[in-house]
């Protein structure tokens, strides 16, 4: 019996993780001066930042070393970050207006129609540990709101939201919870952005 407490624990599965359902009633239908917002690209990600490329769940230990970005061994995203993070922001865009991909916006400029575009780069995705027992899910995003029309881009605005939500537990499922709400609360502050560049 001895010899069976030698034996090594069974490595540990590794649990996948997204944003979760979304909404799970329908979206209140928009008013008359909602529905009358033009549609908007939603512009392909940057993926600049090639450490939200993989589908790593992240942590930074801001108490001991904030410069080093560590990946939970035994949990990931199902998704890429950058994925997971445009298809929530694509469905809140489109409770409010029609939302194009890239080649519809470019048939619309090619008709002499002008369309505004979101650009988005995700800066920042981690679970960001200030000590040991207190941390919250980190979200920055850089927003660039464009009009695009026969004769070029021109910028309608920019901003950088940050968002800090905290986590309820110091592991890989309360980062990955505290994550996706600071992402809702990302998307809903920049569609409410969005929606007031008229």
């Amino acid at each position: 019996m001895t010899a069976c407490s030698a034996l090594p624990d069974k490595p540990q599965r590794s649990i996948s993780y997204d944003f979760g359902p979304g909404p799970l009633a329908p979206a209140v239908t928009a008013s008359a001066a909602t529905a009358a917002l033009p549609p908007i690209t939603l512009a392909d990600l940057d993926t600049s930042a090639s450490r939200l490329e993989g589908t790593a769940l992240n942590y930074r230990l801001g108490y001991e070393d904030a410069q080093a970005l560590r990946p939970y061994a035994t949990a990931r995203w199902t998704q890429p970050p950058l994925q997971l993070f445009r298809q929530r922001l694509r469905d809140a865009l489109a409770e409010q207006r029609t939302v194009l991909g890239t080649l519809e916006a470019g048939n619309l400029a090619r008709e002499g129609r002008s369309s505004e575009v979101l650009r988005i780069s995700l800066d920042e995705f981690s679970h960001y540990f200030a000590s040991p027992t207190a941390s919250s899910g980190l979200v920055r995003v850089r927003a660039t709101l464009l009009s695009l029309s026969p004769t070029g881009e021109r910028v309608l605005g920019q901003r950088v939201f940050v968002v800090q939500r905290p986590a309820a537990t110091a592991d890989a499922a309360g980062g990955a919870r505290a994550l996706a709400s600071a992402s809702d609360e990302v998307i809903a502050d920049m569609v409410r952005w969005v929606n007031s560049r008229r």
